[in-house]
This record gives structure tokens, C-alpha cells and sequence, in this order.
């Protein structure tokens, strides 16, 4: 309420999905009125782009402190990319509030040992100490000395006592402002429900309204007239139009004013920060992008993928991102002309080195994507359940953050059932709005890639191999391209209606079309349809899903190293699925094949069992 309280009195004008302003204030005393209703403006917590002048989703603790770690990093990125002699045009502080159950949640440990090492000087924490949390006092599970710890991570921990002491505030903030070596972290002693007699630093002024008779206790504490509701002086919206409202603008025209006299000096440099911001692609982005060749041998999806990246990242130079301390192994380390590693000593580097900080890097990712860069971040599909909460925030932001999991099934091998991601697929499709992609040769890599640098909404999940992958023919198979509706026939029966579908997804395709081919030799016709992306294919039209999986074909095989939960929909009542129902085992890659079904000449089997059930039934 304390935002949209201060949107209303700044009024913050309301823009549409364009950015284009639409006249009317960004929150009003109605939506003030109708806080945590249907439709309002003022949702339960702040929501980006619900709600103009909402700079990110807040809520789920810690997700905030992460995510300005990114928006920091994006600054001195920017400046370091952007900034000229005379065109300062990257030069900001970031500011975070937070609280106790912030400082307890994990990922602000993450993220503020990132940015103490990286020393984001021009990043603020202020921490509201009450020292109360909805169970009660914060001593019930809470005692540690968190300003030594940050101190610890390299931080300039400073101290205000009273939170009502403004002069205490400025001094807090003039010294941050001062700092050039450090990121800096206020801690702001605090009176939770200040003014309200029998709630004032108590669990009840947290989790629950005041009540009435306590709100007019606390007016007349403030010496304001209890009766009145939603009362706003128009002197109060007259001062902060004075100050803030002016101020604003000023600073804002002043930004267009230098970023004009840029454009005249700095063509190209301004070219590409106005398509960054507008989330544009460069002209012949895709230029350079390859083609690989027929190979039964292949490549890994996770190699073809790390060759695509740095073909895409020549060309689009604010693509940047790392890895969970995982680059070696998911191939995303970006080596053309100039990449560098970003440092506390270089900041335009545009690999970032997250360490072994799942959730914190993906919240970060969605700060520096909150900045207009396009980010992305790597690692072990696994280890996606680490990351799950930012990454629901990227969907719930429509942010097009690019998530890179790699060692994506069973073909893990000997690594064993801890390693070897099994329900990870199908709980990142249940996300709404994420994309998820799992190619299944070199060449659905690059149509994948494809469709991740043209979104602009919408974040994805990549979701390769650690193995090779044979590149399939195609001058035999349909054109990659297909992946770009989500699912397509990869191989078709010969002059007639398949009798058989067989359905994949990334390594599991592969063993269908062999499966296919032998099916071919026993005079069964079958198609095979590659399923890369569930999300892509269901917004395809009626008319082009049932050209792809016809309703009248019921035997159906589907075929994936992975949980089989909502294979259903496409395998339908009489189908069938080859696909995981343990967590695997500890073997090499073949034996676990073997093992778990994933074989042709199993799928054969399924395939034929399938028609003949298909047969008895049509002839009943």
C-alpha cells in the first residue's frame, strides 16, 4: 500500500502494453479504494506491468533484493557499454526495501555475496528492522547479527536507530551516495504499526488489518480527523508535484536532452540502445547463424546450442548471461570479440559468473532483463528446482528471460537419480506463460534459438542434452523449421494414412524414427512427429494440430526420459507412453536405455501392439 499510495500522490501517469501514456493517473483514489479486489490496480502485492510505475513483482521474500542485484549489474553493464566522454547516460542507484523475512530467506544471502564480491557500489539496501514477523517477535527463530554478515560479504553496513529521525536517514544515504567500493545496506530500527496503540510492535500488525477502532487510535495519534477516509489535502499532492513531480521531469528531459546530442555523436551506439530498450532486434541478427550437416554421430544438444549462442551474441551485443557455475558443462560461455568477463574490475564484460547461486542468478536474471538487457542463465536441469520461484516471476512479468538447462535426462548415466531430472520437464510446462523448448537434433537447436530471440514477453526454457544427438537428414526428414509451431511431422507414412503415431521430444526422437524406419521394413506405416514444444504447437490453429496428430489415429506411442504427467492429451485413452516412473539409476547411458524402455525396437513393439488393438477395435 505504501507504493501504490505514493503513485497516487506522485501521480504517475497509466501507459498501455505500448508504453504509451493514456492520460490518467497510474493509480487513483478509486483503485486506492479497492486495494486487493478483483481488477484493481492495487493487487495484494505489486505487479509489473498491472500496474504503471510497479518497477518489478514483489512479494515472495527476498525475490526483490535478488532481482535489484540484476538491475545493478545492468547499470554499470549499460555505462560501461553505453557511457561516452560528455554522455553519461548510465549513472543510476538502486534502491531496495526490505525487511526481516527478506533477510531470512536464502536467496538474499545469495545475492548479497554476489554483489558485496562484485562491489555494486551504487546498490542500497534498506533493511526495516521491527523485528517482528507473523509468528511473533523474530527472536523466535532469528538472532544472528546481520549486519555482521554483511559486513562479511564486503558490504558497507550502516546504522539509523530511529526511523523516524530523517536527518539520521539523509546522513545514512549521503554516506551511501559517497561510497564508490561497496554496495551498502542501511539498517532501519522500526516500530511495526507505529501509532497504533494495542497493535504497535506486535504480529497483529502484520499479517491482518487494524480494525476500525484501532485505525482511529492511530489517527488521533497522528493528530488526523479520525473520521474521514482516504482523506488527500490537495496541498499534499500540490507538494510532491513541487518536488518529486518537477524534479522528474526535469531529470527526465534533461536524460532526452543528452540522449539527443548521443545520437548526433554516437549513431550506432544510439541505434542499438534504443532497440535494446524497445527490446528490438539488431537488422541481420541472424546472420550468422549455422547450418549443421547430415551426421548420424551428431552433436550433443548442449554443444549445437553453444555454438548458435555466440553465432546470435556477434550480432546481438546486449545479449549477455552465464551460469551457475556451470559454463564448461552447459557450453553457454560467450568467446567472440570482445566478451570478456564481467568483474568488479570490468564491467562490460558479458559473461557473468553467478558461483553455485541457482535461485539468486535467476532472479537476477530478471533484474538485468527488467533493464531491457536480454539475459540469459544456465544449468543442470536438476538443479531448475532451485531456480523455480524466480522463474515463475519471469512468467508472471512476462519478462523474456532465457533459461538454459542442460543434462536434461536418464542420459546423465552414471551420475545416478540425483543428477537425472525426471518431473523437472513437466513442472516447468505447467508454468503459464513460460516456453519450454526441447530440441531433438543440432538443427531444432537452431530454429529454437530462433524463436527465443524474436520473443519479446515471454521467458523460455531450453532444455538440451549432455549427449549427441544424430542430425537428421533433411532432404529425408521435414525442415527444421517445423519447431517453430511447436510440433510437426518429422516423417511421414509413404502414400497413405499412417496407421501408427509415434511422438517425441529432444534425445527420444531420434529412437522413434529409428523405431519408424523399422516399422517401414514390416509394412507398418507410421508417422513421426518431433514434439519440442507443447506451449508453441497448442497455439497453433485446430486445423494444423489435427494435420499433425489426426483424431481418427488412436495408436499412438509416445516416447520421453521423463515424467509422463500430461503426455495423456496427445497420446489420448488408447495411446500409449514409454517414460519415466522412478528416479532412475546409476549406469551408462545404453544400459539405462535398456533398462527403462527406451529402445526401438521396444517402441516397435508398442507401435505394433498399438495397431493391432487399433484393428480390433474398428473391426468390433
Amino acid at each position: 500500500m505504501l507504493l501504490y499510495a505514493l503513485l497516487h500522490l506522485a501521480q504517475v501517469k497509466a501507459v498501455n502494453p505500448k508504453y504509451e501514456r493514456l492520460g490518467e493517473p497510474s493509480v487513483t483514489l478509486a483503485d486506492l479504494k479497492n486495494f486487493r479486489q478483483l481488477d484493481s490496480r492495487c493487487p495484494g502485492h505489486p505487479e509489473y506491468r498491472w500496474t504503471s510505475g510497479v518497477e518489478m513483482t514483489s512479494g515472495p521474500l527476498g525475490q526483490g533484493l535478488a532481482t535489484s542485484v540484476g538491475m545493478a549489474i545492468a547499470n554499470r553493464w549499460m555505462g560501461a557499454r553505453f557511457n561516452r566522454p560528455g554522455f553519461e547516460l548510465f549513472n543510476h542507484d538502486v534502491y531496495a526495501l526490505c525487511g526481516d523475512g527478506c533477510m531470512m530467506e536464502g536467496i538474499s544471502g545469495e545475492a548479497a555475496s554476489l554483489a558485496g564480491h562484485l562491489k555494486l557500489a551504487q546498490l542500497c539496501w534498506l533493511y526495516d528492522n521491527n523485528k517482528i514477523t507473523i509468528e511473533g517477535p523474530t527472536d523466535l527463530a532469528f538472532s544472528e547479527d546481520v549486519g555482521a554478515r554483511f559486513a562479511a560479504y564486503g558490504w558497507s553496513v550502516l546504522r539509523v536507530s530511529d526511523a523516524n529521525d530523517l536527518g539520521a536517514l539523509e546522513r545514512a544515504l549521503q554516506t551511501f551516495k559517497a561510497t564508490n567500493d561497496r554496495p551498502t545496506l542501511v539498517i532501519v530500527d522500526s516500530h511495526i504499526g507505529y501509532g497504533a496503540p494495542h497493535k504497535q510492535d506486535t504480529s497483529a500488525a502484520h499479517g491482518e488489518p487494524l480494525g476500525e477502532d484501532e485505525i482511529k487510535l492511530a489517527k488521533k495519534y497522528y493528530g488526523w480527523p479520525q473520521d474521514e477516509h482516504f482523506r488527500v489535502p490537495a496541498e499534499v499532492l500540490e507538494h510532491f508535484q513541487r518536488g518529486m513531480g518537477q524534479r522528474g521531469h526535469a531529470l527526465r528531459q534533461a536524460w532526452m536532452a543528452l540522449f539527443k546530442g548521443y545520437e548526433a555523436h554516437y549513431p550506432e551506439l544510439a541505434d542499438q540502445l534504443y532497440r535494446m530498450q524497445h527490446r528490438q532486434l539488431p537488422d541481420a541478427w541472424d546472420k550468422d547463424l549455422p547450418s549443421f550437416e547430415p551426421d548420424p554421430k551428431g552433436l550433443a544438444g548442449r554443444v549445437a546450442s553453444g555454438k548458435v549462442l555466440n553465432a546470435l551474441a556477434r550480432n546481438v551485443p546486449w545479449l549477455i548471461g552465464g551460469a551457475a557455475d556451470l559454463t564448461p558443462s552447459t557450453k553457454t560461455r560467450l568467446d567472440c570479440e570482445g566478451a570478456g568477463d564481467f568483474s568488479a574490475q570490468n564491467g562490460a564484460g558479458r559473461n557473468l559468473h553467478f558461483g553455485i547461486r541457482e535461485h539468486a542468478m535467476s532472479a537476477i536474471l530478471n533484474g538485468l532483463s527488467l533493464s531491457k538487457v536480454r539475459p540469459y542463465g544456465a544449468g543442470f536441469l536438476i538443479f531448475s528446482d532451485y531456480a523455480r520461484p524466480a522463474i515463475r516471476l519471469s512468467a508472471l512479468m512476462e519478462l523474456p528471460v532465457i533459461y538454459i538447462f542442460t543434462h536434461d535426462s536418464i542420459g546423465v548415466g552414471e551420475d545416478g537419480p540425483t543428477h537425472q531430472p525426471v518431473e523437472q520437464l513437466a513442472s516447468l510446462r505447467a508454468v503459464p506463460g513460460l516456453i519450454t523448448l526441447r530440441p531433438a537434433d543440432a538443427n531444432e537447436v537452431v530454429e529454437a534459438w530462433k524463436v527465443i530471440a524474436q520473443r519479446h514477453h515471454e521467458p523460455i526454457a531450453l532444455v538440451l542434452t549432455r549427449q549427441a544427438l544424430p542430425t537428421l537428414d533433411r532432404t529425408q526428414f521435414a525442415p527444421a523449421s517445423g519447431l517453430q509451431k511447436g510440433a510437426y511431422v518429422l516423417a511421414d507414412a509413404v502414400d497413405s494414412q499412417p496407421q501408427v503415431l509415434l511422438l517425441a521430444s529432444g534425445s527420444e526422437v531420434s529412437v522413434c524414427v529409428a523405431a519408424y524406419q523399422q516399422l517401414q521394413g514390416q509394412g507398418i506405416q507410421a508417422r513421426v512427429v518431433s514434439m519440442p514444444s507443447w506451449e508453441l504447437f497448442e497455439r497453433q490453429d485446430e486445423a494444423y494440430r489435427n494435420s499433425v496428430l489426426p483424431p481418427d489415429v488412436g495408436a499412438r506411442v509416445g516416447v520421453e526420459q521423463a515424467a509422463t504427467l500430461g503426455w495423456d492429451r496427445y497420446v489420448g485413452a488408447q495411446g500409449c507412453m514409454v517414460g519415466m516412473h522412478t528416479f532412475g539409476a546409476s549406469a551408462p547411458l545404453a544400459a539405462l536405455q535398456q533398462k527403462f524402455g527406451f529402445a526401438p525396437e521396444h517402441v516397435v513393439a508398442l507401435a505394433r501392439e498399438q495397431v493391432e488393438k487399433s484393428n480390433t477395435i474398428r473391426s468390433q
